[in-house]
């Protein structure tokens, strides 16, 4: 039995404060970067840039980024572009040992954006690198053996159950 830590009408919510946010905290940017961690970090960047269009007039735009969450080792985006004097905003589902948003960061280090910002939609209060998200729905302290799994279904967030 799953035990749900955030139901769908609770993943709105934490969406639609999580976009305001990220629009406060950048009036002055030109435009934000969201970059989608494959998978579930894609489709939290979709619903967050949609709710970015409907309240704000700030651009965005999206760009995912692969790498494989065990060894991280080559970090490819979906396009390559200048981040010089950019916002970049990371996004994923669950941040564990901090590992996965620290080598996302990867491709941007050749560049000087103006912020890097990070976003999940859960923390976990087990990180082994100097990663804190930014903007986080849910923040939890877990045992490290309990695992945190975020529910989607095509460009819809269901839920994040402990495991």
């Amino acid at each position: 039995m799953k035990k749900y830590l955030l139901n769908a009408e609770t993943v709105e919510k934490k969406l639609q404060r999580l976009a305001l946010e990220l629009i406060e905290n950048n009036l002055d940017a030109e435009a934000l970067i969201l970059v989608g961690i494959e998978e579930n970090g894609v489709v939290l960047a979709k619903n967050i840039q949609q709710r970015i269009q409907k309240n704000s007039k700030l651009s965005s735009e999206l760009l995912t980024l692969r790498l494989n969450k065990k060894k991280p080792a080559a970090v490819t985006l979906s396009r390559e572009m200048d981040f010089t004097g950019k916002v970049v905003v990371l996004i994923d589902d669950v941040t564990n040992s901090g590992k996965t948003l620290l080598y996302a960061l990867k491709p941007f280090l050749n560049y000087h954006p103006a912020k890097i910002q990070t976003l999940v939609l859960v923390e976990r209060t087990h990180t082994v690198f100097p990663i804190t998200p930014d903007y986080k729905g849910i923040s939890l302290a877990t045992t490290l053996q309990d695992h945190i799994y975020v529910e989607v279904e095509g460009d819809t967030v269901t839920g994040a159950y402990l495991s």
